[in-house]
């Protein structure tokens, strides 16, 4: 059991409640009938711990520092990045409770967190929650993360360890849920309980598993929280039934707005919360270092964003009808892939598949591969990741899209060409299995190589590097260090091709030497008849050359 949370526990514990939500995000939707019965709150929670993950890893990488931060640097990234991918109204206030305990690290510039940081950074997170709703409602996130808080502060106080503060916690977040519908009548007419409670509950027992290092988590007490069904209802109002979410006639204000302000002063966030007020409801305006998130449900759209202009220039602007309903996917098989360039792109759409914008400084999350599945409308979806730390999150969407009545199979694509060998071999005429495993043992059979330039300096299976030197990476690893371009792809494609090879592919990056593509043709070419040789001009980042030997 640990005693104290350092930079990767924190870390771990994000990743965990991110693995909750993702697990049972359905149900908590099915719970969603406040403040509008629209059915996102568990999915809202989830894409913005994800988005926020995938936004913080992304950012780390491109300044070399992904795992190494202290923990201020490290939990001052997560809620920034937490508030700037939030959704809807409960993803603002679950931005809120992680910014909590990044203002409890930094104020005590801490590298470590302690049971009275715990009880600090959970009752901070409260505070800031409720702060940042203009009509806060009791019934809702708001009371359970309160006596969550006052419970954590209690154990502090009577000296209790972490571990017994976080059980005490996740006991106290189960007891102030199950009294959400007592706080709130129209959860009591649903005979629900607070959707962003529950998930607040796995923000809790998240931290409880990672204190306790119980590994990942298997189950979530939101099973505990079916209600009574003899309860008595408005009229209207429908039960959830295997995830489908409650539904009700929705007689409040039709859209929701949602925008990004920066370098808003506290007087100027007081003016905008009072503003808004008076134009609509579900007001929630939240702060993280120099980023402001707004949120509101309002009939006129120009008037909530006029009230942002006051203050600065409203970015990420989002607007959502209340009402809309996803229409049911229709029969039929597409393709989703994710693709590192533009020219990688426009020959992955040529060929009929959705692309999705993915690869190192940026790659898609969960969140986005989702939206894309979406996109595609088909009730199966052939998904190709094309990069190997892209899998995890093609295998959680996956999973999100099987409960929205969508089957998603996922290709073991770990790069471009591998994803640029399965598609070619697409049926369109054939069936969702055929398909499924020609791709499949097209990707695997394609040895992959790259070319790209070191940006720091380590430790290869190829030797030193030094900032600036060629590196020729084959099937992942780094095995040549060189100064000349030409010469390193030529190292690779050594490593990559075989007796048996008839196609070579070659993608070029937007950094590539002018005519380094010709020259490697040229040599595949005297070296070896019979060879095709395959130009891409993929325009991807950070690799000269991607390389694929079938």
């Amino acid at each position: 059991m640990l005693e104290v949370l350092d930079a990767d526990s924190v870390r771990r514990w994000v990743v965990v409640t991110r693995a909750a939500l993702a697990a049972r995000r359905a149900e908590i939707d099915a719970l969603n009938v406040y403040p509008v019965p629209d059915g996102d709150t568990g999915t809202n929670m989830y894409l913005t711990l994800d988005q926020a993950l995938d936004a913080a890893r992304s950012e780390q990488e491109r300044a070399g520092t992904f795992g190494s931060l202290p923990l201020p640097s490290e939990a001052a990234a997560i809620s920034r990045a937490a508030l700037m991918s939030a959704r809807g109204n409960s993803g603002v206030i679950l931005s809120q409770m992680i910014r909590g305990v990044s203002e409890v690290v930094s104020a005590g510039d801490l590298v470590s967190i302690d049971t009275k940081a715990v009880a600090q950074a959970v009752r901070r997170g409260a505070d800031r929650a409720r702060e940042s709703v203009v009509r806060p409602q009791e019934g809702t996130i708001l009371s359970v993360a309160d006596a969550t808080a006052e419970r954590a502060e209690q154990v502090c106080r009577d000296g209790g360890s972490l571990g017994e503060l976080t059980r005490a916690a996740v006991d106290a977040a189960r007891a102030a849920l199950a009294r959400t519908p007592d706080q709130l009548q129209v959860l009591a007419d649903a005979g629900v309980v607070d959707a962003g409670g529950a998930g607040y509950l796995l923000f809790v027992e998240a931290l409880d598993q990672v204190v306790h290092e119980e590994g990942a988590p298997t189950s979530y007490a939101v099973d505990e929280f079916t209600l009574n069904p003899t309860l008595e209802r408005r009229p209207g109002w429908t039960r959830p039934v295997d995830g489908a979410a409650v539904t009700a006639p929705h007689d409040g204000p039709a859209h929701e707005v949602m925008y990004l302000l920066h370098d808003v002063d506290e007087g100027g966030v007081t003016r905008l919360r009072q503003r808004l007020d008076e134009i609509g409801d579900s007001v929630v305006v939240s702060t993280a270092e120099d980023v402001c998130h707004v949120h509101v449900h309002t009939d006129d759209i120009g008037a909530a964003l006029e009230a942002g202009i006051e203050h600065g220039v409203p970015r990420r602007v989002a607007v959502t009808l209340l009402e809309t309903i996803a229409p049911a996917p229709k029969g039929g098989l597409s393709i989703v892939a994710c693709a590192a360039g533009p020219g990688i792109a426009a020959l992955l759409e040529e060929a009929g598949a959705t692309t999705v914008a993915s690869g190192p400084g940026h790659r898609a999350s969960a969140g986005e591969l989702v939206a894309a599945v979406r996109q595609a409308g088909t009730e199966e979806v052939i998904l190709l990741p094309n990069d190997r730390d892209t899998r995890m999150a093609a295998d959680a969407a996956a999973h999100a899209a099987a409960q929205e009545g969508q089957t998603v199979h996922v290709i073991t694509s770990v790069t471009a060409v591998q994803g640029l060998a399965a598609l070619a071999v697409f049926d369109p005429g054939a069936t969702t299995q055929h398909n499924v495993l020609a791709m499949t043992r097209s990707a695997a059979a394609t040895r992959h190589g790259a070319v790209t330039v070191a940006v720091k300096a380590g430790l290869t299976s190829g030797g030193l590097c030094e900032v600036g030197d060629v590196l020729g990476v084959v099937s992942g690893d780094i095995t040549i260090v060189g100064s000349d371009a030409e010469q390193v792809a030529r190292e690779v494609l050594e490593g990559i091709v075989s007796a048996g090879t008839e196609l070579v592919t070659l993608v070029v990056g937007e950094d590539a030497p002018d005519g380094l593509a010709e020259a490697v043709t040229g040599w595949i070419e005297s070296r070896r008849a019979g060879i095709e040789v395959q130009v891409v001009d993929g325009v991807q980042p950070h690799y000269l050359l991607l390389l694929g030997a079938e």
